[in-house]
């Protein structure tokens, strides 16, 4: 008798075949059987023709704090991913000497926009070399599996001291010792190193954070404890204001550390076109190098609103007299015209990009909605509204930010979307090259909220899209859990198959809809974050065990530490 049997399902097993209705069978941690009518099990779960795929992976996530506090890692957890990667964009808490706790929460606060308060006290700190953060991780019960990849700026940090984040070069003993801390991380677990030279990244005290002074000679030395390990990969971010200079310095780093490597890639405004010469000049060419765009299957888009990080008032004098009162006061004191006039009389000029974008782009923000809206029209931006009522773009985002007693959210793409449509995403992702990421997991609590894309994958891209083609369903779940799975060496899943790792969705394709995100203060210290939750999520199967029913935790924690390349079953 099986432990576990899913009856009647349609199944889509993660290799892109085509879908087939069957059974899937689970004795303890392994699937025994997938199609066919299996036998009888201790426990049975009727589909009814509801879909099952394999557990997504998510290998672009920012748990690295919240993993030693949270066992459900949510918002990850609810939307069937099973296996998540983290230590992404070079940052994270591991190694750390005693006396740069605040330096690590600093950078992470600036850069991933997570509270200082609720890391200082969450994280535990029960560590100080990679090795110990590993145990550490591995001690503590969760609902998926982790993994982690060894980031550049805490190493370097730990080497370097103080003069990390400085322009000193690093010296040769430096940079070996960074090499070391590295090949001790890859030797206890990590499944690659990853670093950031974007001028963007910068800690909360405004420097930039201390991969970005670091040269091609310290990521060359550092690559080569991947050489020496003989397994990994290498994730870089970077601006790409010199495509040519850049992509022949990561051909580079894969070629000497015969290693794959992955970067991120987005478009801006500025440069819209940028994004597919950096594409074509890392396609596989005569040198051998493994090259990888790892792309977003929606804008990075932030949110903004009353209870944000951000909203286009969020500087001005007369709102920041109200902006520490509870949410139902400060509605209440800028429904009074008086104060509505006094905040929209104040407009401040700003030199950072980032801040002219959220308190002037009006022609770039939607109203997000519910169900939430990610391909907007041009007719629907603020400034098109505005201009159609003949009023101020300003006075539609205050009017709309008050809507839904203050709840109500602003859509602000950041990034692949200046044709104002989803058509260079998909061109991203058709690449056959590409990884599909980006969901940043944990990180910008009060911004983002992009955890969520793979449930995004299904209903936009296969199911509701209506402004331009759709995907094949099989080929998206192909593509978020084997392809996923296999460039970080996960082999054992991403697959339904016998002998595969039995990580199982089953989802009401009909009823799977995402609801609007929204602001929780449930991190530690009361921090606050952003959420997102989705229906139509049957059940979540983690190693054999149900972790999720209909969208609800059953307490179950099976999840585990994965510590480096996961073999599959023998053929």
């Amino acid at each position: 008798m099986h432990d576990l049997v899913i009856r009647n399902a349609n199944i889509v097993d993660g290799t892109g075949a085509d879908a087939y209705s069957g059974d899937i069978a689970i004795d303890g941690g392994t699937i025994a059987q997938v199609g066919g009518t299996a036998g009888a099990g201790k426990r049975v779960i009727a589909a009814n023709g509801a879909m099952a795929s394999p557990g997504w992976v998510d290998v672009h996530t920012h748990y690295d704090g919240q993993v030693t506090w949270d066992p459900v890692v949510s918002p990850s957890s609810w939307h069937g991913v099973t296996s998540i990667v983290m230590g992404n964009c070079g940052v994270g808490f591991a190694p750390v000497k005693p006396s740069d706790h605040n330096m690590l929460i600093e950078l992470m606060e600036g850069v991933e926009d997570i509270p200082s308060a609720a890391l200082h006290e969450g994280v535990p700190w029960n560590w100080e070399s990679f090795p110990e953060f590993m145990d550490a991780l591995e001690a503590m019960p969760r609902a998926i599996d982790v993994a982690t990849q060894v980031p550049h700026n805490p190493v370097r940090a730990y080497v370097m001291g103080e003069d990390a984040g400085t322009d000193r070069t690093s010296t040769t003993e430096e940079r070996e010792k960074m090499a070391a801390i590295v090949a001790e991380g890859m030797a206890s677990g990590a499944l690659g190193f990853t670093t950031s030279r974007t001028k963007f990244h910068r800690t909360s005290t405004g420097d930039h954070v201390p991969s970005h002074f670091a040269d091609l000679e310290e990521l060359r030395t550092i690559v080569q404890s991947l050489k020496s390990h003989g397994d990994g990969v290498i994730g870089l971010l970077c601006d790409f204001d010199e495509p040519e200079k850049d992509i022949a310095g990561f051909r580079q780093l894969a070629v000497e550390s015969g290693r794959p490597l992955y970067y991120l890639l987005v478009q801006f405004d500025e440069h819209p076109d940028r994004w597919r010469k950096v594409l074509e000049l890392s396609r596989p060419g005569d040198d051998g190098a493994v090259i990888h765009p790892q792309v977003c299957p929606r804008p990075v888009g932030f949110f903004l609103g009353l209870e944000c990080t951000f909203n286009p008032f969020v500087s001005r004098g007369a709102y920041r007299e109200i902006a520490d009162l509870p949410l139902n006061e400060r509605v209440k004191r800028m429904r009074d015209p008086e104060v509505r006039r006094k905040i929209l009389s104040q407009v401040r000029d700003h030199k950072s990009n980032l801040m002219q974008q959220v308190t002037g782009a009006f022609d770039k923000m939607y109203r997000l909605g519910d169900p939430p809206n990610y391909e907007p029209s041009e007719a629907d931006s603020i400034l098109s509204i505005a201009k159609r009522e003949g009023r101020e773009p300003q006075e539609v985002a205050y009017d709309m930010l008050l809507e839904r007693d203050g709840h109500e959210l602003i859509y602000l793409p950041f990034t692949n979307y200046t044709d104002r449509n989803h058509e260079v995403i998909l061109e991203m992702l058709r690449d056959e090259q590409s990884l599909f990421g980006l969901g940043d997991g944990g990180a910008h609590c009060g911004l983002i909220c992009d955890a969520t894309i793979p449930t995004y994958l299904l209903t936009h891209w296969v199911r509701d899209r209506k402004r331009g083609d759709r995907l094949p369903l099989e080929w998206i779940i192909k593509r978020q859990t084997r392809d996923n799975a296999n460039f970080f060496g996960l082999h054992d899943r991403g697959v339904l198959a016998p002998g595969m790792k039995a990580d199982v969705n089953l989802i009401d394709m009909d009823r799977l809809t995402l609801r609007p995100p929204h602001i929780v203060h449930d991190l530690p210290a009361g921090g606050r974050r952003l959420v997102q939750e989705a229906d139509g999520y049957l059940a979540t199967i983690q190693s054999g065990a149900v972790t999720f029913e209909e969208g609800t935790h059953t307490g179950a924690l099976p999840g585990k530490l994965v510590r480096g390349r996961q073999k599959g079953p023998a053929t």
